[in-house]
């Protein structure tokens, strides 16, 4: 009988051990402490053209080195980045298309929106241009694009509902004309791919002066028409409504909203490209915080 008490002690103890361990691993799993730990990172849903020009990689390093909080970049087109931010699955955007950065506000996705810095559109080219844009209308893009089409020369588009492609269809749009047939390519990729298959079919594209700079030295390709005040290009920065759920860093977002409109970061955002390209890759124009 006493054996069979000692067995069973012994059984008893295991139970509790057991459960013991199991208590200890779910603590281990608190979502309080998957919050403290999310504390030190963020995501940034922002668009393929600060990833291509290599902007990121510049200014990230020293915005964790002086907040400690790490970023995680998702780079897709503008459209896509608006929507991770409405159903929550970024913290903060970077991008590229006021109009639809304001809708979002007025959505009540975000509270707020900052101008961060600007570049512009230029249309790209075979460097034979075949179609004489260069010479007939260099600061016409409107002019150009129903050319294009008139004479149904390959076009590349981004196609993904990007900063990019939204203004390649405002200015499909000014031409009154809709680009049909297999001259027009809807390419569905990151502006450093599309512009790698436009230099590869030489045709024609429109594409952000930053990215383009940073591809050059690899490409057959040239600016054909720049300067058209219809071709400037703003981005932004907005927060995400950290109400979406329980995983948003608000405390995160806000650091670096607060970081990029620096004066610091101003400053490094209007020297990056100087030294390589000769000219800034993106001007600066936040209020200076």
């Amino acid at each position: 009988m006493r054996k069979y008490n000692t067995i069973f002690l012994i059984a008893v103890i295991m139970v509790i051990t057991g459960c013991m361990g199991d208590k200890t691993e779910s603590i281990k799993i608190q979502p309080e402490q998957k919050a403290d730990k999310s504390k030190s990172a963020i995501i940034l849903s922002t668009t393929t053209s600060t990833r291509d020009s290599g902007l990121l990689d510049y200014l990230l390093p020293e915005f964790t080195k002086e907040t400690g909080v790490e970023v995680k970049v998702v780079a897709v087109g503008t459209g896509k980045a608006l929507q991770m931010g409405r159903d929550g699955e970024a913290d903060v955007l970077l991008v590229h298309a006021k109009e639809s950065e304001l809708k979002f506000i007025e959505e009540g996705h975000g509270f707020s929106r900052y101008d961060v810095m600007y570049n512009d559109f230029v249309l790209l080219g075979p460097q034979d241009d075949p179609l004489g844009l260069f010479e007939v209308c260099p600061e016409d893009i409107t002019e150009g694009f129903r050319i294009i089409n008139e004479k149904k020369h390959k076009f590349i588009s981004r196609g993904d509902e990007s900063g990019t492609h939204k203004k390649e269809k405002s200015i499909w749009g000014e031409t009154g004309t809709e680009p049909q047939g297999d001259h027009y390519i809807s390419a569905g990729k990151g502006m450093g791919d599309v512009i790698k298959i436009a230099d590869e079919m030489q045709a024609y594209t429109l594409s952000d002066r930053a990215t383009f700079l940073n591809f050059r030295t690899d490409l057959d390709l040239k600016i054909v028409i720049e300067g058209d005040e219809g071709l400037f290009n703003q981005y932004g920065v907005i927060a995400v409504d950290p109400g979406k759920n329980t995983n948003i860093n608000k405390e995160g977002a806000e650091k670096f909203v607060e970081w990029i409109l620096s004066q610091k970061a101003q400053e490094m955002i209007g020297q990056y490209g100087i030294e390589t390209f000769g000219a800034p890759l993106f001007v600066p124009n936040a209020k200076v915080r």
